[in-house]
Order: structure tokens, then sequence, then C-alpha cells
């Protein structure tokens, strides 16, 4: 406001010698009034001037109050202080078809359809490091809770508490949006990975990453008298950038004590798609149960339009009086960018791509191919569950960001299958699935 003083005072000043004659004396009565005129219109305008200074002041407190909105798929409005508010959400689509084996009654195989997830929530950052996040899915008719946690973040450490991922697995905590296939391995829904109470803590310097957590059930298990178990999960990752590679070495552990109330303990898996409730591979109720250990090992790259993953876990159930069966799974991945995109990656996990040529800017999107070797080996000790050998295929376009459309294929064989198919347990079947999806 400088400049309004200057204006000011060269209007006084400007004034003075208009309206004072040349020949006046200063001790003249007049000369006197005048001046003391001029001294009082440069007091008012100073006044003016220190109003004008506050209300600017104001506008700008008010403008960093209000921050700025980006565009993220949905508006993000990031103010002053380390205020942010953001909307999020997913909303996936799925149609499938599963072959029967020869001499299988009915099992509602066949095609099937379902909104496979419809996802709603809020994330933001508060200020002091402080950062939270909830989500709700729709898909199932009710209301389930997936996100609901407070974070804290200083620097090269994260503290979480509330519902959130824990650390078991590259493929887990990858986001559904983001993934190769409609579904994650077999071994990460039939081993129980999944989000759950608890709190953690997550650290990174320079290329290594250190992860661990104390967790007890899903949200969704509260109440629930068979669950009360409390586990340990810890994950170290080793994500050394060489050249324009990207390489990922990590490894896990999980320790979970299922509780005094646990009266048994089950492992099954879907084949490839969530739309059939068939499982052809299911331990059925192992008894006795007491707690459960399980150990990774991750390795992944990518280069420029080419990525691969490996993944191998390892389930231990402890039982009381009856032997403890050891479970296996597995998978082994690859894919290439047939247009010139590149996954992406950052902390530990793979992230959404961006599409470098989108649609309506002349390009065609992002096309991306990718195979896959499933394994899941869930007979031991007495428990005979069964034996998947998964061999898959997907296409994924990506017309813009925040669009995907997937096709996937898979046959899946199994040896000494839960269901039996005629006299035999041992078959194969062909799956076929699309999915429509939309996340912001």
């Amino acid at each position: 406001m400088n400049s309004l003083r200057w204006v000011a005072g060269t209007a006084a000043l400007a004034l003075v010698t208009v309206t004072s004659p040349a020949s006046a004396s200063e001790s003249d009565p007049e000369v006197a009034a005048l001046k003391a005129e001029v001294a009082a219109l440069k007091e008012q305008l100073a006044k003016i001037a220190a109003k004008v200074d506050a209300a600017a002041e104001k506008g700008r407190d008010a403008s960093k109050i209000a921050g700025e909105v980006k565009w993220k798929g949905a508006p993000e409005i990031t103010g002053g202080g380390g205020w942010s508010f953001k909307p999020r959400g997913r909303l996936q689509y799925d149609f499938a078809t599963v072959s029967t084996p020869e001499g299988l009654v009915d099992r509602g195989l066949g095609f099937s359809n379902e909104l496979r997830r419809a996802r709603l929530g809020v994330e933001g950052t508060i200020p002091g490091g402080f950062g939270y996040r909830m989500e709700g899915d729709f898909s199932s008719g009710g209301v389930e809770l997936t996100d609901a946690y407070l974070v804290y973040k200083d620097k090269g450490l994260t503290l979480t508490f509330g519902q959130h991922n824990n650390f078991q697995s590259l493929d887990e905590l990858t986001s559904s949006n983001d993934g190769s296939f409609i579904e994650r391995a077999a071994f990460t829904d039939a081993f129980g990975f999944q989000r759950r109470i608890g709190l953690s803590a997550q650290y990174t310097h320079g290329n290594i990453l250190f992860q661990g957590g104390v967790f007890t059930d899903n949200i969704d298990d509260l109440g629930n008298d068979e669950n009360d178990s409390i586990g340990l999960d810890g994950r170290v990752v080793f994500a050394p950038v060489l050249g324009k590679t990207q390489l990922h070495l990590g490894a896990s552990i999980h320790v979970n004590d299922l509780g005094d109330n646990i009266t048994s303990l089950r492992y099954r898996q879907r084949p490839l798609v969530h739309s059939t409730d068939t499982r052809f591979i299911d331990t059925g109720n192992i008894t006795f149960a007491s707690s459960e250990k399980s150990f990774g090992l991750e390795a992944a790259l990518i280069s420029g339009r080419f990525h691969a993953v490996a993944e191998i876990h390892r389930m231990d159930v402890d039982r009381t009086g009856l032997a403890d069966p050891r479970f296996y799974g597995a998978m082994v991945e690859a894919g290439v960018f047939l247009t010139g995109d590149s996954r992406s990656y950052k902390e530990g996990y793979f992230r959404g791509i961006k599409v470098k040529n989108p649609v309506g800017k002349g390009g065609m999107g992002a096309l991306q191919f990718n195979v896959r070797y499933d394994r899941l080996d869930i007979s031991d000790a007495g428990v005979n569950g069964g034996k998947q050998d998964g061999y898959m295929a997907s296409l994924i376009w990506n017309p813009v960001d925040y669009i995907r459309f997937l096709v996937n294929y898979g046959h899946l064989s199994y040896k000494d299958a839960a269901i039996i198919a005629g006299a035999s347990r041992d078959y194969a079947v062909d799956v076929v699935a699309m999915r429509a999806q939309f996340n912001f």
C-alpha cells in the first residue's frame, strides 16, 4: 500500500502548491489554516490506507483458507497449513462364464455377473502430519467398511491406526484398480489375506522399506464370539533402481493367534472369478486350530513397457492334538504394454498407470497383455483340500486415466479337488471373464 500513501502525499503537496499564493507569508493566518487542513487530510488518507492494507491482508488469509482445487479423477481441495480433502471411489462390474466339468451336477457355474465393487469414501490430510481415509463398499447391498484409519507421517516414518491392509503380499497390497488380472493370485484369498484393525508402522530408508504391525480381526467380524484373534505382521522390501529398471525384492511374515473361541479354520478359493460361489478347492473345516503362520517371498521388476512378478507363500497351521498341515501358494506373472506405457511403482507395490496417449487426444489409450501361472496346494497332514494349477492370460485397455476394461481367460487344472465330477476328482475348467471399471 506504499503507492497509496505516495499518492496521498503527492495530492496533499499539490493542493498546497495550488492553493497557496506564491507571495503569502508563513505567518499569514490563511496559510496556517490551510496547512492545518492539509495535515488533517493527510491523516485521514493514512487511516484509509491502513484500512485498505488490513482488508488486503484479510483477503490473503481468506485465499489461504480457500486453497486450490486440483482434479485427480475427482476434485482434491488443498488448503493452507496442511489441510486437504478428496472424495474417492471405484465401480467394477464383472461378467464371467465358468465351464462345468463332465459328470458334475450343476453347481451354479456357467454365466454369472456381479457388481464386484462399488466403493465410496473420502481421504485427506490434517495439519501436523496427520491424515485419514474412510471408505465403504456398497456392492453387497449393505455397507461394508474397507479402509477406516488415521495416519501420521513424519519424513520416512508412517504410523497407521484403524482398519487397513497388513503386510502379507505384493499382489494383495496392489490395489484392485491396478492389478493385472480381475482377481488376485489364488493364495491371497485362500489364506485369508484381508484388511484388519491394527496399529502399524512403516519406515523408508533409501531403497529399503520396513513395515510391521499388530492386528486383530476385520471390522465386520467384531462382536462375533469366534473372532478374538491377534496377529503380528512384518515385511521388508529392497527396491533399487538400476538404470531404467525398477527392482523389487521382498519378504514377509505373519503370525496369528486364533484365540480361545475359534472352533475351526477353513481355506478355499473360487475359480479365478468372484461371481461364482463354487469352490473346487476347499479344505473344509480344520478343527482344533490354535494359530497360523505364513511366510512369503516376492520379486518383481519394471523395465519400460515390460514387467514381471513372482511370489511364493507358505501357510502353517498349528493344531492341538493333531498333525500340523502346511500349505503353499505361488504365482509367476509377466506383462508388456503394446503401447508405449509402463506400470508405476511406489512404496512397495504397483500403482496405477498414467496413459501417455489417451483417447480424445489423438491416441488409442494404453493396451497391456499379461500371462500368469497360479499355483495353490491345500492338501497336507490329512487335510485334502486339493491342488490347483492355473494358466491365465489377460488383455487390459485403459482408454484414459481412471477407466479400464479387462478381458481374462483361465484354464484351471485340479487334482484331488474338493468336488467330485462323475467319479473323478481330477479335471479342468475354463473361465472367460470381463470387467468394466471406473475409479477416482
